[in-house]
């Protein structure tokens, strides 16, 4: 498989996760697979819509990512008080849904560089899923830059939303992740060497959700946290072989459906290759853009594609 199929795999694969989970989000486990039956081809339209969400529409974990990504080819690198210039104009623009965490960053009034950090500061818990579910678009960026930069980029974007560390590191976790299987080499196996390149502080909580033998029952916390989202998604590619079987294992647990997805997508679409995505998936997959330069701009299946291949086209460090 060629590089380019599995790196639209990944762009592509997560806006699909994240529209195929979004309908169920707080919702019980196995509720899409009791709507949906395995086999059935399809037949019942599992993009469904629902919950506010129209069929095939991305939500705000597509739209952040395709934000980060504007960013970065715009500016040619990481430029981090552009990219929360852009979350800002996202908050201001009305979406259907944004993170009560993410909502207090970017309207507290702390310059870019503070507002998370503040919001942690009086929160004292700030380790939600909300950087990693729109990390996919940086973490192909920077993934032909080797593992140190896309460590260090993936670091720093997540700081801007989320100042607990556990976030940076479950984000960072995710990019070496993603890094690896845009390789076409197995990102479970590169487990083991990526686990000690997280924060020692973080290490353990991670070496958990992500060891063979954790199942997402197993979770202590909601999978709206950042370690358990991640050890969900592993958890879905280890025990599936495509990229369909592990959307469905991925939504099927119940909860954060939508970023569980995404994530999981995202993985198993570098995993797999653009071309294992179901196509009455992809058809009707948009994403609407609040907070856009153009007003109204919706990204479709061929404008994913071409966004990918763009951050796909160069080496990329995150000075």
């Amino acid at each position: 498989m060629e590089r380019h199929e599995r790196v639209a795999g990944a762009v592509v694969g997560s806006a699909v996760g994240d529209a195929l989970g979004a309908p169920f989000e707080f919702g019980d486990a196995h509720a899409f697979s009791a709507r949906f039956p395995a086999g059935d081809g399809g037949r019942g339209g599992e993009m469904c819509g629902g919950g506010g969400w129209d069929p095939g529409e991305a939500t705000d974990d597509t739209q952040l990512a395709v934000h980060v990504a504007d960013s970065l080819l715009e500016r040619d690198g990481l430029d981090l008080p552009d990219i929360f210039a852009r979350f800002q104009r996202w908050a201001a623009d009305a979406p259907k849904d944004i993170g009560l965490q993410t909502e207090d960053v970017l309207t507290n009034g702390s310059p870019w560089n503070r507002a998370a950090q503040a919001h942690f500061e009086v929160n004292l818990r700030a380790a939600g899923n909300g950087s990693l579910m729109r990390a996919t678009t940086s973490a192909v960026y920077f993934a032909p830059a080797g593992q140190s930069a896309t460590l260090d980029a993936a670091r720093r974007i997540a700081a801007l939303t989320h100042g607990d560390r556990a976030a940076w590191e479950g984000t960072a976790l995710f990019h070496e992740l993603l890094r690896v299987a845009l390789t076409g080499d197995d990102p479970l196996a590169a487990l083991p060497d990526a686990l000690p390149l997280v924060h020692p502080d973080h290490r353990d909580r991670y070496a958990v959700v992500l060891s063979p033998a954790w199942h997402p029952d197993d979770a202590t916390e909601f999978n709206g946290a950042v370690w358990p989202c991640l050890g969900s998604a592993v958890w879905a590619l280890r025990t599936t072989g495509s990229y369909e079987d592990a959307l469905r294992a991925a939504v099927d647990l119940g909860g954060d459906t939508d970023t569980v997805a995404a994530v999981t997508g995202a993985l198993a679409g570098a995993r797999y290759g653009i071309g294992t995505i179901p196509g009455r998936w992809t058809e009707p997959l948009h994403v609407p853009l609040p907070g856009a330069a153009a007003p109204g701009r919706v990204l479709r299946l061929a404008d994913l594609v071409e966004l990918a291949e763009r951050l796909d086209s160069g080496n990329h460090t995150a000075t």
